[in-house]
């Protein structure tokens, strides 16, 4: 090597040195993903509401990790079964399972954007997106119906959260709570609508909440807002066990390769890629060096078998696959609210024609597929194949763009 390839290749090596040194100093921005997990301490985890729980019920506070249609089958287990999470949907089992166990005298709190359609479909409830013209973030403003539980003033959600209300309730039997409306420069609730209620079902009682935001570690640590979260949870009866749902959440972990929680970790990824470029440093100049032929390096081991092996052990090795495509609906529901901010809480004529308009795809395809995940929906169980045909209708309809694939 001459010297001024020397001198060039060193300040290569320095300055890419340095360029790893500022991107693993860089702080991490702020993760904003809606987990609702008790381990996450991230702005929407609920680590702070799982601590203050234990610390204030003490014996009367449980989480619960079994689905609901399984621990409903415990003849022992009664009191307040507690659900937060983005979206909570149940399907038409589970429904008739937890109204039946609530029946019998005790509560269900389910406090989500999204609830179950069956649910609400027996609750004779329907839920829309609030929203107003010219705006794009919306604030939610929130309060309690109770006069010793209203604020002096509403509370100002400083941050842009999707605000759903309940469109109409019965009166005569469901009592309106709480309610909340889009932040339009003034605390004053000018049009408020309804996003908290109770629902007696048999001895027992079911609270719908709409703004699960307020049960976080963003909320929580906000003097003024963790005293709403609390006038809420005044509703529940602290005699009886709390048991707390750790299974409905966004955030639930699954297992995953080594390298991809090696890369998610910032530090484990830098010590990473140092090992790497000191790999490569040592071959070049040893070689060169020894003038000796470069020993072969075998590639690192592909994973991809046993990551799919530990993601199918979840459902398809015990043949669940109606599981399977129920979750694929559910995600695919949620992807066309955000995608292209269409409400799928009503499933008619105008609902198709709007979405075939904005994802580039015909009436006629649209409706195909709504049809077709309709029909699995309605089966008991469902083959593989029709679990496949599903996977490609939706993946089909998702990338269509102009109507061309």
């Amino acid at each position: 090597m001459s010297r001024f390839q020397k001198i060039a290749f060193f300040a290569l090596v320095l300055m890419v040195a340095a360029l790893v040194y500022l991107e693993a100093t860089k702080p991490e921005p702020v993760n904003w993903f809606p987990s609702y997990t008790t381990s996450d301490k991230i702005p929407l985890g609920t680590f702070v509401l799982n601590k203050l729980l234990e610390e204030k019920l003490n014996d009367n506070y449980s989480r619960v990790d079994l689905p609901p249609f399984e621990k409903l089958d415990d003849e022992d287990f009664e009191g307040t079964y507690f659900f937060v999470n983005n979206q909570v949907i149940f399907d038409r089992s589970e429904v008739n399972k937890l109204l039946d166990w609530v029946s019998r005298g005790n509560t269900a709190f389910i406090s989500a954007r999204y609830h179950s359609a069956d649910l609400l479909d027996t609750l004779n409830l329907a839920m829309r997106d609030d929203w107003l013209p010219g705006k794009l973030e919306t604030h939610p403003l929130l309060d309690l119906s109770n006069e010793n539980l209203k604020a002096d003033k509403p509370y100002h959600v400083e941050r842009s959260f999707s605000v759903r209300y309940f469109e109409e309730i019965d009166t005569l039997n469901q009592v309106a709570l709480g309610v909340s409306q889009i932040y339009n420069d003034t605390l004053a609730m000018t049009d408020p609508k309804i996003n908290f209620i109770k629902a007696p079902v048999g001895n027992g009682e079911i609270y719908l909440h709409a703004q699960p935001e307020i049960f976080t570690n963003y909320f929580l640590l906000w003097e003024d807002y963790a005293q709403h979260t609390e006038n809420v949870l005044a509703y529940i009866n602290n005699r009886r066990t709390l048991y707390y749902d750790t299974h409905y959440k966004s955030g639930k972990p699954v297992n995953l390769s080594p390298l991809y929680i090696l890369l998610n970790n910032k530090y484990l990824k830098w010590a990473y890629y140092f090992m790497l470029i000191g790999a490569v440093l040592y071959v070049i100049f040893e070689g060169k060096r020894k003038q000796r032929s470069i020993p072969v390096v075998k590639p690192l081991r592909n994973q991809t078998f046993e990551y799919t092996r530990t993601i199918a052990g979840m459902y398809l090795d015990k043949k669940e696959y109606r599981e399977v495509a129920r979750k694929q609906v559910a995600l695919f529901m949620d992807y066309v609210r955000s995608q292209y901010r269409i409400p799928t809480n009503s499933i008619n004529s105008k609902f198709y024609t709007t979405l075939a308009a904005r994802s580039g795809n015909s009436v006629e395809q649209t409706q195909e597929l709504f049809s077709y995940m309709e029909m699995i929906g309605n089966k008991a169980s469902i083959s593989k194949q029709e679990l496949k045909e599903l996977h490609y209708k939706i993946e089909s309809f998702k990338h269509k763009v102009d109507g061309k694939p």
